[in-house]
């Protein structure tokens, strides 16, 4: 052992000093690293100088193989994005959107391979130019890694080569690498960080200047094209209340077609640019959930957003008024509304917002009130596992209104954060000054998420049209 470490010294010291006679070419610049790492040898022995190098390589190697490949994806999103705003490029782009009719078949196998030449082939030469340049510059900056880098290169070319394939002709091509254009019935909604056939639909049928993304969500996420609500119908529950007036108020400004559901007989309006805006409002009562299913046949978004604060009182009305209104009223809803999916559009389009509180998770200083609002949020939590459209819980901290006189935010402030939010695709969107709640409940939500897929089943199918919503149970006395 002695004579190895005398020779792999003395073959250092010969690299080293070979390094201060000759150019700087890429290949000799990498053995510079070795002189940095001389006296870390030394000092701290040659084996942990070892661990740590192998450490530091495999790590930094990993880091520049995933990192040239999300660069990948972002400049092939980003190509994406530019194509729907650069009319040179949107000339050759919209031969893609000319190909699928709405259930995904082809509408022309001609204009399909012209799509992949015209659209598809100049995509992947963009992500190979840049892919190449993350490698150039690694064989610059760290040319150990230089060889890792160039994953996002290889990926490239596997889209590169299927993309001429499919443009040849190739049906097997069109069948294996096509995956997000293929016709069918959709198995599930839209999901949040990877693209599936129901996330693309919306990008072809629904708003052609959203849902950008290819593979990863991310670019989406980022530009706030997650979710687009302009031409969308959005009903909302407790419309007449402080939230449900500043959700009906951001909604519209973002381009829904806006339903209030109210309990009260008065039509709702609101004041837009100093003017008053009469909204159409539907009048309905705890325990008349049927009567609202011809209407959700026609809503693209259900806002559950109802409730009833008892504050203290702990008596046995208040007990079912709390958990009739705040947990069992909401859930017949939710599953009302799931009996309206049965096609693929809408499974694309639509989407329930349940209002389930930070009471989750934190004390609301009224126990009925957390205890049914925590029943809620267990029984949605439950329901989307399986649900056949896109759930989005909101949990949402003290803000002003009539159930919560002492609120700190203000119920305007808090609807803009809630359509910011859902515009990224945020599933879970919490709103709060309590900076506790950020962390304890997506801990709290993944651990209930967990059990209840571990220990319950649902024989139910994707589609939630052959189900019969439970009857209410009348409150007496």
């Amino acid at each position: 052992m002695p004579t190895l470490f005398c020779l792999g010294l003395l073959r250092l010291w010969f690299h080293l000093h070979f390094y201060e006679l000759s150019n700087h070419s890429p290949v000799i610049r990498g053995l510079n690293y070795y002189r940095q790492s001389l006296h870390l040898m030394v000092q701290n022995g040659f084996g942990v100088w070892v661990r740590g190098d192998m450490q530091f390589f495999w790590v930094a190697n990993t880091a520049w193989g995933v990192g040239s490949i999300l660069w990948a994806e972002l400049v092939r999103d980003s190509f994406h994005v530019l194509a729907h705003r650069w009319p040179l490029l949107y000339r050759q782009h919209v031969w893609h959107h000319r190909v699928f009719r709405r259930d995904l078949t082809v509408a022309n196998a001609k204009i399909y391979a012209q799509a992949q030449w015209r659209n598809d082939l100049p995509e992947c030469l963009v992500m190979l130019l840049f892919t190449l340049f993350v490698w150039w510059a690694c064989s610059q900056l760290m040319p150990v890694c230089q060889w890792a880098a160039l994953a996002g290169t290889l990926y490239t070319l596997i889209f590169l080569v299927s993309c001429i394939a499919r443009g040849s002709g190739s049906n097997w091509a069109r069948q294996a690498t096509d995956a997000t254009h293929l016709p069918g019935p959709f198995t599930a909604p839209p999901a949040r960080w990877l693209v599936n056939r129901s996330y693309h639909w919306r990008h072809h049928f629904d708003n052609d200047h959203a849902y950008y993304c290819s593979t990863l969500t991310l670019v989406d996420k980022l530009m706030g094209t997650a979710l687009a609500l302009k031409g969308k119908t959005v009903a909302v529950t407790g419309a007449s209340g402080a939230l449900g007036r500043s959700l009906l108020l951001h909604l519209h400004q973002a381009g829904a077609k806006v339903v209030a559901l109210s309990s009260k007989s008065e039509p709702v309006t609101l004041t837009v640019n100093g003017e008053t805006l009469c909204v159409k409002t539907i009048n309905w009562r705890v325990g008349e959930e049927a009567k609202l299913a011809e209407l959700l046949e026609n809503v693209d978004i259900l806002v559950l957003n109802h409730g009833i604060n008892v504050r203290g009182t702990r008596t046995p009305t208040a007990i079912a008024q709390s958990y009739e209104v705040n947990t069992f009223s909401t859930w017949r809803l939710l599953e009302l509304f799931f009996t309206t999916i049965r096609t693929n559009e809408n499974m694309a389009r639509k989407e329930v917002w349940v209002n389930t509180s930070e009471a989750e998770v934190s004390p609301a200083f009224s126990p009925l009130y957390e205890l049914s609002k925590r029943s809620l949020g267990d029984l949605v939590t439950l329901r989307r596992l399986d649900a056949p459209c896109v759930v989005r819980k909101l949990v949402l901290g003290p803000f002003k209104s009539s159930l919560n006189p002492i609120g700190v935010m203000s119920s305007d402030w808090v609807a803009r954060q809630i359509v910011a939010l859902a515009k990224r695709d945020f599933r879970n969107i919490i709103v709060t000054i309590n900076p506790l709640t950020y962390l304890l409940f997506p801990v709290k939500e993944f651990c209930v998420s967990v059990y209840f897929r571990f220990f319950s089943h649902s024989d139910l199918p994707q589609s939630a049209a052959k189900y019969k919503v439970p009857e209410p149970e009348r409150l007496h006395g």
